[in-house]
């Protein structure tokens, strides 16, 4: 077997590190058994053309911020996690950004998820899995990551005096 085939059969993984309490890697069995959520099917729209690219059925997945707690974002005795930014890195070099204050204090934490099924069947590496979506943004393409592999939570620099 040569290293592209043994990549393909490799189940894909999720590693959450950088500025967190308890560094992670998750496969998908691991992320199944955490609570699922499950976004409302849409239209997916290319951001720069608008054209459109396909209908996505309902992804079913773990909220991005219950797998950055379940790593430790908030440490005890600081207020970093207050300045924090993830960059959720995919397989082909694609990334994208959210803020602390974007996932935990306000709405689009609660349907930006790391996605392992779509409609009523488990994707496979081919569909992307896992799918990183944030399902409250105007545009969804822009934050829609397949074949995410990293999750890293990056502290930005102190405030002016």
């Amino acid at each position: 077997m040569d290293e592209s085939t043994i990549l393909q059969l490799a189940e894909p993984v999720v590693t959450i590190d950088g500025n967190v309490e308890r560094p992670m890697s998750l496969d998908v069995p691991a992320l199944r058994e955490f609570e699922s959520v499950a976004l409302e099917p849409f239209d997916l729209f290319c951001f720069t053309s608008g054209r459109f690219i396909r209908f996505v059925d309902s992804y079913r997945g773990v909220q991005l911020r219950v797998l950055l707690d379940a790593a430790g974002v908030r440490r005890p005795g600081s207020s970093d996690f207050k300045r924090t930014v993830f960059l959720a890195h995919g397989h082909d070099g694609y990334a994208v950004t959210f803020s602390w204050h974007e996932l935990f204090n306000s709405p689009v934490g609660d349907r930006a998820l790391v996605a392992y099924a779509c409609g009523e069947k488990s994707l496979d590496i081919d569909e992307g899995l896992p799918v990183l979506v944030s399902g409250a943004d105007t545009v969804r393409a822009p934050r829609h990551v397949k074949r995410l592999t990293r999750i890293e939570a990056i502290v930005l620099g102190s405030p002016r005096p």
